[in-house]
């Protein structure tokens, strides 16, 4: 996305017209559309969507929001097997954008919403939906961006000496002995889930090859088995084989590891800019928002993981499309508010300039003006198979079990 960054936080100080639909009831019957989401109960947009359903359904009498909740990776799994026999589909779904949403796009089974997006386009800054266009037409609601970021707890990095995260890798990498010296875990992380390693991994990889390299890797333009790849997974092992990873990371899942970054049980914890809610409200230390040191100089700092992202689309099969579409746009426009004003992300929507934000959120805004150059998240970017084996490669390389030079000489063979 580039320098387009700039320009769209700038279009976000822009107040929008915040209203939901008028108040004409649908049809003489009443009409139920059901939304699938990954908003469960521990989810930090939950609210917001029960929220923002309230709204819509308050606005359109006669209309109910069926409202289906799945955990992330069991919700993967269900919207792709649903989208393959294209049986017992949704009105609505949560997606990602690239090739996550470009795959079910493909089999016809999303709705493009071009023309409906008109009435939209003074709020929903077209740089905004790059990532949920295919061919040049548009097929999803973009709702909210965010950025790999590197929570820090500074109560923790004071014992070591440390007053501000690192700014050199080779700070960093002394700030983790440093830790280590004081019985501090340096970094959480989930190693039973794929995605939240490569939260780690990529960060590393971009900080090594710059963006646009990277994202010619994900598009095949570019080989895999480049000398920066190598460095970023060496760096990785490195980190993994010096124990500056939770000893327990195996056994965690991701809100386990979340908590226990709240709870003060390790220094660091890299992750979505979507926690910035949960984190913010919770930790009762000092938290700093930050960004992964680079490993090549040339490499500028706000190269990021990232963009615009959290969407809502409708299925081709929706019997009742005219509703669903418009229903998709009120409750992303709705859901961009809170989630930005609860501090949960940053907005797609054009944003009031004087709402009260927490320091986190105003952190991620903060980086992603400064952003050079930002690239989708790996298994967002590839299509399904392409994610599943390019998660196996992170994988394998946090368990050790191939070098730097087998991960780069694999990925090239297999998605090169």
């Amino acid at each position: 996305m580039k320098k387009a960054l700039s320009l769209v936080l700038a279009l976000c100080m822009i107040v929008a017209l915040f209203t939901v639909g008028s108040t004409a009831a649908y049809a003489d019957d009443d009409v139920t559309l059901t939304l699938w989401s990954i908003a469960t109960e521990s989810d930090s947009s939950h609210q917001a969507f029960i929220d923002a359903i309230a709204a819509f359904e308050a606005a359109h009498p006669g209309v109910k929001i069926e409202h289906v909740t799945t955990e992330n990776e069991a919700y993967k799994t269900k919207i792709k097997a649903a989208m393959s026999s294209g049986e017992g589909l949704p009105d609505i779904f949560f997606t990602w954008g690239m090739g996550f949403l470009g795959e079910f796009v493909n089999a016809g089974r999303v709705y493009c919403v071009d023309n409906e997006y008109e009435a939209y386009k003074d709020e929903l800054p077209v740089a905004m939906t790059g990532n949920v266009r295919y061919d040049g037409k548009m097929y999803g609601v973009p709702y909210t961006m965010s950025l790999i970021t590197l929570y820090a707890n500074m109560d923790l990095l004071a014992e070591a000496g440390y007053t501000e995260i690192p700014a050199t890798y080779e700070d960093m990498m002394a700030c983790c002995e440093a830790l280590k010296a004081k019985g501090i875990i340096p970094f959480g992380v989930a190693g039973k889930e794929k995605w939240c390693l490569s939260e780690y991994v990529e960060p590393l990889v971009i900080k090594s090859v710059g963006g646009d390299k990277l994202r010619d890797m994900y598009n095949g333009a570019a080989s895999w088995n480049d000398p920066g790849v190598v460095k970023a997974i060496e760096a990785f092992q490195g980190m993994v084989d010096n124990g500056y990873f939770d000893p327990s990371a195996n056994a965690l899942s991701n809100d386990e590891v979340k908590n226990n970054f709240i709870a003060g049980k390790t220094a660091f914890y890299q992750n979505g800019s979507w926690n910035n809610k949960d984190i913010g409200e919770k930790a009762n230390f000092t938290v700093k928002a930050g960004t992964f040191p680079v490993l090549d100089d040339s490499i500028p700092l706000y190269s990021m993981i990232g963009g615009p992202n959290n969407t809502l689309a409708v299925t081709e099969s929706s019997e009742h499309k005219d509703l669903a579409v418009a229903a998709a746009f009120e409750l992303a426009r709705f859901m961009s508010d809170a989630d930005y004003k609860s501090g949960a992300n940053l907005p797609c929507w054009a944003a009031d300039p004087n709402a009260e934000v927490n320091d986190l959120i105003q952190a991620a805004a903060d980086m992603a003006s400064k952003a050079e150059n930002m690239v989708l998240f790996g298994d967002n970017f590839l299509n399904a198979d392409a994610a599943n084996t390019y998660l196996d490669y992170i994988e394998m390389a946090w368990a050790g079990d191939v070098t730097p030079e087998e991960y780069v000489e694999g990925l090239d063979s297999d998605l090169g």
